[in-house]
């Protein structure tokens, strides 16, 4: 049977995948191997011919010793891999199982190939706190060690309440992200901090921003106050939709039929049965012991229900940080979490019942956020590709920035135009690593930039820092 683009572009996913592994190289006979595709191996060398093509593998050596190497550190879903779901280098990796890549390349696939299927209640109900778990053993001992903070035996909410003002930017920002809203993180800063809306962006992509600070807020500062319990969640939602929805719709459980974008999947339409449904997530929720599976049940299952005619799936990965708040573990803000990654993972929970590919961006997005929130590292991270790339450049835009003393608004538009001199596929992430390093910017990190002390305090008094 003649293969499709779809299984071949799978194909070549997995020896990327695999090619990772091998900083040095691989052989025809470790990628034959390690991929455990059933491949001839003329077939598997037409895949690495087209790899060399497209850019993403070289190959070194003499006939009969061979090594395959990629080009550079490409994300495992990257160009030319799984059909439409099509990113640039600049996209961080994360490393899919074999389970969510199998959820990728069934989700990929065009929307009249896949099941109309609709809500399955027995995914919920047959879920039994504590004795099942979406997360191993593994992922949870591995997930604790990432969240440890140093306020870990101190009153509930402590940690949180310490870091709050990076938190709110954080979470604004990527929340907002992933909603497709164009704020930059430094516009973010401005309007949470001064209260100041970006130019050029709409009414709804501000009061979205302005919407999750409020939330946030509301989620850290009465911790006692805040369970998985009626309460919370519906007040979660009637914050985040203020200004949004309808006043009536606000909070409340939805009367209406939702439909979902791309999806095949259809909410439930009946009201009681929503209400049903929504009453077991929160009385499962509250038997699960573990804070992390805890967070994760709900961003499976709040956005699969549709509880509210709209914004679900804001609501789920902020009710998700409210047993991380009250462990005192790091949060979780969707640091440099990819969008179509995610909603992907999520239609994979839609239309499957499958929680692995949305599991693979759960685990990869809280190591990412835990570190940005680490006081200290035991271990030194590997380098981004992206930022080693365009060092010079970040560093001479910072320390121009910080030695002009340029106000928040100034470095913005400054930043903005810098960013027009790189490729159209970088301007974006370039702009994200700016903004990340200034507002990461303190007294023990400034002379890295060379700038002169007396410079870094006249600017430091600017940003009213920090």
């Amino acid at each position: 049977m003649k293969p499709t683009p779809a299984n071949i572009n799978y194909e070549i996913g997995v020896i990327c995948n695999t090619l990772q592994t091998y900083s040095y190289g691989a052989t025809i006979e470790d990628i034959e191997k390690s991929t455990g595709l059933s491949l001839q191996r003329r077939t598997l060398l037409r895949r690495l011919t087209k790899m060399i093509a497209q850019g993403l593998v070289e190959s070194n050596g003499r006939p009969g010793a061979t090594f395959y190497q990629l080009v550079q550190q490409v994300p495992y879903y990257s160009p030319g891999v799984f059909g439409n779901v099509l990113h640039d280098e600049s996209t961080p990796s994360i490393p899919l199982t074999q389970e969510g890549m199998d959820v990728l390349r069934r989700i990929s696939q065009p929307i009249t190939m896949r099941k109309p299927v609709g809500y399955n209640t027995d995914f919920l109900v047959s879920y039994r706190p504590n004795i099942d778990s979406y997360l191993s053993a593994i992922e949870l001992e591995k997930l604790a060690g990432l969240g440890k903070t140093t306020a870990i035996n101190q009153l509930p909410g402590t940690y949180a309440k310490e870091i709050l003002q990076r938190l709110l930017i954080d979470l604004s920002w990527n929340s907002s992200r992933l909603e497709d809203n164009t704020y930059s993180l430094l516009d973010t800063h401005l309007l949470i901090a001064d209260g100041k809306t970006a130019d050029n962006k709409s009414v709804l992509e501000s009061q979205m921003i302005l919407n999750h600070k409020y939330a946030i807020q509301f989620l850290v500062q009465s911790p006692y106050d805040i369970k998985f319990d009626r309460f919370t969640i519906t007040n979660l939602h009637a914050i985040l939709a203020d200004n949004l929805l309808d006043n009536e719709a606000r909070g409340r459980l939805r009367t209406i039929m939702v439909g979902i974008g791309a999806s095949v999947y259809t909410p439930l339409t009946i009201p009681q049965q929503v209400e049903e449904m929504f009453n077991i997530i929160l009385a499962k929720v509250n038997a699960i012991k573990n804070p992390f599976e805890q967070a994760f049940f709900l961003m499976v299952h709040l956005p699969y229900l549709q509880p509210f005619d709209d914004v679900n799936k804001r609501v789920s990965r902020l009710a998700a940080n409210i047993s991380l708040n009250q462990h005192n573990l790091s949060p979780l803000s969707f640091v440099e979490v990819d969008r179509d990654m995610y909603l992907k993972g999520t239609l994979g929970v839609y239309e499957l019942n499958r929680v692995d590919l949305l599991k693979d961006v759960f685990m990869w997005a809280y190591e990412r956020s835990a570190a940005r929130y680490a006081t200290i590292r035991q271990t030194v991270k590997a380098p981004a590709l992206f930022k080693f790339r365009y060092t010079r450049e970040i560093h001479s835009l910072i320390t121009h920035i910080v030695s002009n003393a340029m106000t928040i608004q100034q470095a913005n538009d400054y930043i903005k135009q810098a960013s027009k001199q790189f490729p159209l596929k970088d301007q974006q992430k370039f702009m994200e690593y700016v903004d990340t390093e200034l507002l990461s910017l303190n007294d023990n990190t400034f002379a890295m930039y060379f700038i002169p002390p007396t410079a870094y305090e006249q600017w430091k008094k600017k940003w009213g820092k920090l």
